[in-house]
């Protein structure tokens, strides 16, 4: 029987993703959009056979409705506690309301789990998430944990500064950093909606490489030098990143302050997912970081 799986954050660049790879896989999919949502958006799902729920994250009816009939929620959101926590467990409840078997929460991180509290706040609102997910009986989640987007390395962030001409690290450049492309991520998470024996988390990475390794890589698809450079260690870089948060309290308010970016890379540095369950779907090819750098010439 095919399921129908309901997607939250659809119209998002990863939500859009996993809505692609759920049709590809031949599943129902229903999109949850907020009302008002850019007509366009919504035109676009709906030419690809989606159906479309218009219902805001509080409206418990609304939400309970959507849910109805669906095999599993895929929640793809993005924002701070009103979405993570409040809205995300709204949205759990109309969840376990309609008697939806199994939740996907947006987590879609490095392994915060590993990490304490404090030392990124967007990853702390993920654990509190979960912490009241798991008080849930009747619904079974599954948490990916996927480490960065490697569209990063793209962007010239400082673990490859394409300005600079360098890679930069913090503690050691043998450490491995957890690298997952956005498409594979939606791949994997649309295999887990549809896998009804599917464990509480799941790591995976597309590509684990550290600096040393990185730089002939990058040199070679790039045609030109980099040098490897030590930025500090994880410590140097967590105090400058306490230091910066409170003396910007206004990031608060803002998903990707600077200070949240620099927690992002405290975590690469500081976390790794290990095992990898890379193997759970044979079926998904695996972007290697080759071929991502050659996307940037």
């Amino acid at each position: 029987m095919t399921m129908t799986i309901l997607i939250a954050g659809a119209t998002g660049d990863l939500g859009g993703r996993i809505i692609n790879a759920l049709l590809e896989r031949g599943a129902n999919v229903r999109a949850l959009v907020r009302p008002g949502t850019d007509a366009a958006k919504v035109a676009k799902l709906e030419q690809r056979g989606v159906t479309i729920v218009r219902a805001d994250l509080s409206d418990v009816p609304g939400l309970t409705q959507a849910c109805t009939g669906v095999s599993c929620v895929v929640s793809a959101l993005q924002g701070l506690g009103d979405v993570i926590i409040d809205g995300q467990s709204t949205l759990l409840d109309a969840a376990l309301a309609a008697g939806v078997p199994r939740f996907i929460p947006s987590d879609f991180s490095s392994d915060y789990t590993q990490l304490p509290v404090g030392y990124n706040r967007n990853f702390d609102l993920r654990r509190s998430f979960n912490q009241h997910l798991d008080t849930k009986a009747g619904i079974a989640a599954t948490s990916i944990l996927n480490g960065a987007f490697a569209e990063l390395l793209t962007y010239s962030i400082p673990f490859l500064d394409f300005k600079k001409k360098q890679i930069g690290y913090w503690e050691s450049a043998d450490w491995r950093v957890d690298f997952t492309t956005m498409d594979n991520t939606a791949a994997y998470t649309a295999a887990v909606a549809l896998d009804v024996s599917s464990p509480r988390i799941l790591r995976i990475a597309s590509f684990q490489i550290s600096a040393n390794e990185l730089a002939p890589i990058a040199e070679d698809v790039m045609h030109q030098s980099f040098e490897v450079v030590r930025l500090g260690s994880r410590d140097e870089l967590a105090a400058y990143n306490q230091r910066e948060r409170t003396a910007h309290p206004e990031g608060e308010q803002d998903v990707y302050p600077n200070w949240q970016r620099s927690q992002y890379i405290h975590s690469m540095f500081s976390v790794q997912n290990n095992p990898l369950d890379n193997d759970r779907y044979p079926d998904i090819t695996w972007t290697s970081v080759r071929e991502l750098l050659a996307t940037r010439r």
